[in-house]
């Protein structure tokens, strides 16, 4: 088992060496100084253990040494240790950022356990660490589809699991979830992330024209077609085809797409010889499809052709606790986009957005995001949806504020429970019962 590692700064040597020996014997592993600034020379951000430092020392004294610690690492622990008529001081430092801070004369005893929790607490941050970094490097989709709740972390693996093969897939999501967003990771993710990705919006096309956009036309085809004419989905040779809205495909339309994806093939408006496509299918949907098919507007087997995978994307008011959380990012995305200052969120607004319904889900937050860094909000904000019964409301309520004060404050576990009037005990309670982590919030 790795020894957990001290760094240990007194400039008194009997009480460095006495420490020190204490310490080992407990099974740390010490690296003493008896210079501040000598140790925050071996500080580095990657220091998996627990700073100890004395206050009162000459050339850079242990608030000193705080200030530049944190300075390096902000989650770095330190704790100090003070002689009594330094008490207020050392109670000033944890307002500063210190961990913790043991009075002259302690029982060893004491120290080790003030050690123990700075350890733990320590560990956990680096591990944190370890699997932000390994996300950022080989998971970029966490950083596009959006969202720590628990549906949108199995929504990646499955984004993930579908990329890894050629199935066509069938998504299926409110206005404004992010269908096309997860379509093109999807493609981003897989072997044809090289070729087009054409996006074609059925419920748009002209009715008219809609088989010569997707299919094309040779010359003399029809009255005006006086040169032939590539379609859409020749065009995605070798990439994908996005069919948005595929709900609102006409019947005679959709007798040609089951034609087209059994046969992988299409013929041009005005001739017998197919052209061989290699594309692969992606279409959305925002109602259920099996809905229309009972109602008799969609063809059956053009929904088991279409749905090899179907992926649900959950509505924003879903899953609440992301809501804080993705409004501080599209913040921090619109003042870049607009040149403007960085922004923070004031808890209370959190709050306030937390709480609400968003029926235009993720377009709809992103917008109020934009319209809150210019400052040009409305008060008209839609709140529609299901209707709950009071104790789902509550519920609701409870996990959105909860949520909000998470975020607002960065996980950090005693301000939240401060801010709410809760005890430690309660706070944990609650968090476990709504499925909230605190990493989820950090950062």
């Amino acid at each position: 088992m790795t020894r957990r590692q001290v760094i240990l700064i007194d400039d008194e040597e009997d009480i460095r060496r006495s420490v020190q020996q204490s310490l080992e014997l407990r099974g740390y592993e010490v690296t003493a100084f008896a210079r501040a600034d000598r140790a925050l020379e071996a500080l580095a951000r990657d220091f998996p253990g627990v700073v100890v430092s004395d206050i009162r020392m000459p050339r850079m004294d242990g608030i000193q040494f705080l200030e530049a610690a944190l300075a390096v690492d902000a989650d770095q622990p330190v704790v100090l240790i003070t002689g009594h008529g330094d008490v207020p001081l050392a109670v000033e430092a944890l307002g500063k950022g210190a961990y913790d801070f043991i009075e002259k004369p302690f029982a060893t005893d004491r120290l080790v356990q003030a050690i123990e929790r700075a350890a733990e607490k320590r560990e956990l941050v680096m591990e944190l660490r370890s699997l932000r970094e390994a996300g950022q490097a080989d998971d970029p989709l966490e950083a596009v589809v959006l969202g720590r709740a628990p549906a949108m972390v199995e929504l990646r693996r499955k984004i993930r699991a579908v990329a890894a093969t050629d199935l066509d897939v069938l998504i299926v999501g409110d206005t404004g979830s992010g269908k096309e967003l997860v379509a093109r990771s999807i493609h981003q993710l897989s072997d044809r992330r090289d070729k087009p990705f054409v996006t074609i919006n059925l419920a748009a096309l002209p009715g008219a024209m809609i088989e010569t956009e997707l299919f094309g036309h040779v010359a003399g085809a029809f009255p005006g077609a006086m040169r032939a004419r590539t379609g859409r989905l020749e065009h995605a040779r070798g990439g994908t085809v996005y069919l948005d809205a595929i709900g609102s495909a006409p019947p005679s339309l959709q007798v040609k797409l089951l034609r087209m994806l059994e046969d992988r093939a299409i013929e041009p408006l005005g001739t017998s010889e197919k052209v061989d496509l290699d594309v692969r299918f992606f279409a959305s949907a925002k109602d259920s499809l099996e809905t229309l098919v009972q109602q008799g507007q969609f063809r059956d087997d053009l929904l088991y052709r279409l749905n090899p995978v179907t992926l649900r994307l959950p509505a924003l008011r879903d899953r609440a606790e992301d809501i804080p959380r993705l409004f501080q990012h599209f913040v921090s995305e619109a003042a870049e986009r607009f040149g403007r200052p960085s922004i923070a969120v004031p808890p209370e607004r959190l709050l306030e957005i937390a709480t609400r319904d968003w029926p235009g889900n993720l377009r709809e937050l992103k917008n109020a995001a934009d319209r809150y860094v210019l400052g040009i909000e409305t008060d008209a904000y839609s709140a529609a949806g299901p209707a709950l019964s009071l104790a789902e409301q509550v519920d609701r309520f409870e996990k959105s504020v909860i949520a909000a004060a998470l975020a607002a404050h960065d996980g950090n576990l005693k301000a939240t429970y401060e801010s709410l009037g809760l005890s430690r005990k309660t706070l944990y309670e609650k968090m476990q019962k709504h499925r909230l982590r605190r990493e989820d919030f950090e950062g």
